[in-house]
């Protein structure tokens, strides 16, 4: 118990101003970040199925969250991440956990550093203290703007910036237990008050409130749904992978293992949680909950005394964040995008993985960057899908066997079969992508039964069903008689349900390739 209320106070130490500057990089004012990590960061610890899991605003939300505000207003996201919450119980309850191995590695890959590049580029103004003449919303909008009015550039702002990237980075050398960006906000606002800088705090850009959060409930209006209906699919899915993820990582440094649909259940009551009470979509952060277990975490004590510190903080301190200089803010979200952009990984992907997986990730990435994180999720899964099935259909065959005497040999049993008879082996998943490979009889063989033998076909759809139907006509048209050979069970219940089983005969679906032959000669007997 005591290693766990330690691990949460250094824990929300860390987090204070993380959450603080993932609000500003998400268009929100400071506080919103810490009401987020009170009230989801408390929910989601006392709910969640992996024990040391701590939760809060993390960067993967940032541009979602600022592309909802601009356009549908702090309603819009608080309606937004209700219904993602919502979305993200029906998940759990309906024990969806496992459905994140469906997400391909390479996408979730090129999202992550699409994001990080975003997080950059939307704190180019901050960092370098550009005045903007407008205010973009789009990625690529922002780095126009940003390099359109470089010749703005504060000097003293960039000189913050480098001070606070410096301690960031070199901090953690230097002083191995205390939060370097904790470092980074004090020295930075103690220079910039010291010497009475030129450049903009919080507090000249936002009003701070050490109000505690109240709760409210947003206009569930038919117009506000409808508009941020696809936005709350993008941060239930994200929020499910973000979680999941860190559950797992959490998994592997203390040897347990979390349930993974209690702990979609919980994100979805901490993130409906978060908007009821004025914060912004949360999810397990991976770099925080790693802090809590190398600092003695081991129950969902620590995440709940983490959310308690920022509550004090919020009512206590909170006024003096109007004094952290905004190139410190901008500074400490490039760490965080370096950190989560996972660089080495996508470029060791990129290098030895197959062609179409490197495609994948590429395309995820640049409409990340270039679009949104919806249509990267949509089109990066659309593209894996048919790169997978076209794989799948690539890897299966339908050949005729060649007929030869009986012979015996060290590989194995050469099969006699009847001069009356012939054998197609099917290999593979027979689906909509491989159909056409189901043969035609388009002439007269000679031969009066036809065996498909498919022991090596694990599944097979409705269009595959529609193919053989088609082959079938084809035999009976020219008297060839239809025996199958090995169907396994899906493929069985498939030719089942679709009626093929009755119209073929019960008595034509033989178990294995001796039975299927010894079938043939009862049904047309050699001459």
């Amino acid at each position: 118990m005591v290693k766990d209320l330690i691990s949460g106070l250094i824990v929300a130490i860390i987090a204070l101003p993380l959450s603080i500057a993932l609000a500003l990089a998400s268009g929100v004012s400071p506080e919103q970040g810490l009401y987020t990590a009170i009230v989801a960061g408390f929910l989601i610890s006392a709910l969640g199925g992996s024990k040391v899991q701590i939760a809060g605003p993390t960067a993967a939300f940032a541009t979602i969250v600022a592309g909802i505000v601009a356009k549908n207003g702090l309603e819009g996201l608080a309606v937004a991440t209700v219904l993602a919450g919502i979305m993200l119980i029906l998940m759990g309850l309906l024990r969806m956990g496992s459905m994140i191995k469906f997400i391909p590695y390479t996408i979730t890959l090129g999202f992550t550093a699409g994001i990080a590049v975003t997080i950059i580029i939307g704190q180019l103004k901050d960092f370098f203290g550009l005045t903007f003449t407008q205010s973009p919303v789009a990625t690529m909008w922002k780095l126009e703007e940003a390099v359109r009015c470089f010749p703005t550039l504060n000097l003293a702002a960039m000189g913050i910036g480098v001070l606070a990237l410096l301690i960031l980075f070199l901090g953690p050398l230097v002083l191995k237990k205390v939060p370097s960006s904790l470092v980074a906000v004090l020295v930075t606002a103690g220079v910039v008050e010291l010497f009475d800088l030129p450049v903009n705090t919080i507090g000249d850009l936002y009003s701070i409130s050490s109000a505690l959060p109240h709760f409210a409930v947003p206009n569930f209006s038919y117009e506000t749904v409808a508009a941020v209906l696809p936005d709350a699919f993008t941060i239930a899915v994200l929020a499910a992978i973000e979680s999941l993820l860190s559950a797992v990582v959490a998994d592997e440094m203390i040897g347990t293992r979390h349930n993974s649909n209690m702990e979609l259940v919980a994100q979805g009551v901490g993130n409906a949680g978060s908007a009821f009470f004025g914060g912004i979509p949360a999810t397990g952060a991976i770099a925080r909950t790693a802090a809590n277990i190398k600092n003695g975490g081991s129950s969902p004590v620590a995440g709940m005394v983490h959310a308690v510190i920022l509550l004090l903080v919020l009512v206590l301190l909170m006024p003096y964040a109007a004094h952290i200089p905004m190139p410190c803010i901008a500074a400490i979200l490039f760490q965080v995008a370096y950190n989560m952009s996972g660089w080495r990984t996508v470029v060791q992907v990129a290098q030895h993985s197959p062609l179409s997986d490197a495609a994948v990730l590429l395309v995820t990435f640049l409409l990340t960057v270039i679009f949104d994180l919806v249509v990267a999720i949509v089109v990066g899964l659309s593209l894996a899908c048919l790169l997978f099935m076209k794989r799948m259909a690539d890897v299966t065959e339908v050949k005729e066997w060649e007929y030869v005497e009986d012979t015996n040999d060290e590989q194995g049993r050469m099969m006699p079969v009847p001069a009356h008879v012939m054998v197609y082996e099917l290999t593979g998943p027979i689906f909509f992508g491989a159909a056409d490979k189901i043969p035609h009889i388009e002439r007269n063989t000679g031969r009066r039964v036809l065996i498909l033998r498919m022991r090596a076909v694990p599944a097979m759809d409705i269009t595959a069903i529609n193919s053989l139907h088609r082959l079938y006509d084809e035999c009976k048209s020219k008297g060839i008689q239809m025996v199958f050979s090995h169907v396994n069970e899906q493929p069985m219940s498939v030719f089942q349900k679709s009626g093929m089983y009755d119209l073929v005969g019960a008595e034509n679906f033989r178990p294995n390739i001796d039975a299927a032959l010894a079938r043939a000669v009862e049904m047309a007997p050699e001459k």
